[in-house]
């Protein structure tokens, strides 16, 4: 085991999330990388937060349902940014479009399966998190949990 199981009924505690930091449009950002999320969005609020003004830029989108823990999520439109993964070799540069959601809550970024899928980012659940990029598994970033 990677690490101890948990007492009787306590068994959510052994979960994680695997946040990390990305710079986009200069301004540093949490990003959760969630296998579980098959697209990349993030709150109206925490946007706001990050960029400013960033109603100007946001590109229209369909009429399509998105939904998150079974509640459905109001897509606001789609914002066309880059993502910037520090990396001791060279920075990934990710062009992304983000869906910008009108009742998410999370005050970060959610990388979903879209773009981990594109990029070839691997999460890892050893006994300390870590992600890889592409084939480069030996270069391994940490994650950290924000609950803790």
């Amino acid at each position: 085991m990677c690490k101890p199981k948990p007492s009787r009924g306590k068994g959510y505690t052994a979960g994680a999330s695997c946040i990390t930091s990305r710079l986009t449009n200069d301004t540093e950002a949490r990003v959760n990388l969630d296998t579980g999320a098959f697209c990349t969005c993030v709150g109206k609020d925490c946007l706001q937060a990050i960029l400013t003004g960033w109603k100007n830029h946001l590109l229209l989108i369909e009429a399509v349902q998105f939904s998150s823990s079974s509640n459905n999520m109001y897509p606001l439109g789609i914002l066309d940014t880059n993502l910037i993964l520090p990396h001791p070799e060279g920075c990934l540069r990710m062009n992304t479009e983000i869906e910008v959601m009108e009742n998410c809550t999370y005050q970060y970024i959610i990388l979903g399966n879209d773009y981990l899928n594109i990029y070839g980012i691997d999460i890892n659940n050893h006994k300390d998190r870590y992600f890889t990029i592409r084939e480069n598994k030996r270069q391994k970033f940490a994650s950290y949990n924000i609950s803790k």
